[in-house]
């Protein structure tokens, strides 16, 4: 028996197999959940395609996060597949490539990076709330927001967006036993991640500084991470992020 037996998930972000996303997905099932995928627009037939690829096929829905119709309909067209949830996973991010320059981005590139990679954190809780009605667990994946690092610009201000929204999530959601926690994994090879110039920075410096050593491309732990904290396995934890970085949070220069 899995410590997910029984658990219904919704799971955003499965684009590729190589995503942290697809190994939540993967293990979540192999731990006894039952998992639906979200997808929208041109990158539904790929998201299709990949979740062939976990134990069991999964049924994929349409979200876009910035779409208020997609998300009004959420609830209502989970029904179709699920009678309730118990966890959802937080798997989006995106700005455009004028937020990756912080002294020259435009307000119109930093607020779409803002309501796709923080925002969306509320609008996407709020919406699948009405399925959680025994409480749950919420699990979001982020970016040590603690710090300016270099090339990830206003991805990283929207990443601190991301974190203190979690954090209101807990206080507000904690009466209906929903907890709301974060993942801050160290840099992994994911399609999302090739999208960042410079990006290999973080991959020349990573393993050098972790004392456990970190592997760019292998997702799996952050993945466990997140499975964990869809669990029954933390209770009374919420507003907490999980660094799974090797342990670079705790190191100086």
């Amino acid at each position: 028996m899995g410590i997910l037996e029984g658990k219904k998930l919704l799971i955003t972000g499965v684009l590729m197999d190589s995503s942290i996303a697809f190994h939540v997905a993967k293990i979540a099932q192999e731990e006894g959940a039952e998992v639906v995928l979200t997808s929208f627009g041109r990158t539904m037939k790929i998201t299709r395609t990949i979740a062939k690829r976990l134990p069991k096929t999964p049924e994929v829905i349409e979200l876009d996060v910035a779409s208020d119709e997609d998300l009004a309909s959420l609830a209502e067209r989970m029904r179709e597949h699920v009678d309730h949830l118990d966890g959802v996973l937080h798997s989006i991010g995106f700005a455009p490539q004028g937020a990756f320059n912080f002294m020259e981005g435009s307000w119109e590139d930093v607020s779409t990076a803002l309501h796709i990679s923080a925002y969306s954190l509320k609008s996407l809780t709020a919406a699948a709330l009405p399925l959680m009605t025994e409480g749950g667990s919420v699990v979001g994946l982020t970016f040590d927001a603690k710090f300016a690092w270099p090339v990830y610009d206003w991805m990283g201000v929207a990443k601190a967006a991301f974190e203190s929204t979690s954090r209101y999530l807990a206080r507000d959601l904690g009466p209906q036993r929903v907890r709301c926690n974060l993942v801050a994994a160290g840099p992994i090879r994911t399609t999302a991640a090739k999208s960042i110039p410079g990006f290999e920075k973080f991959e020349e410096v990573w393993d050098e500084r972790a004392p456990l050593g970190w592997d760019v491309n292998d997702p799996i732990p952050a993945a466990k991470a997140c499975v964990a904290l869809l669990s029954d396995w933390f209770p009374a934890t919420t507003g907490e992020i999980v660094h799974v970085d090797g342990g670079v949070h705790a190191m100086g220069q």
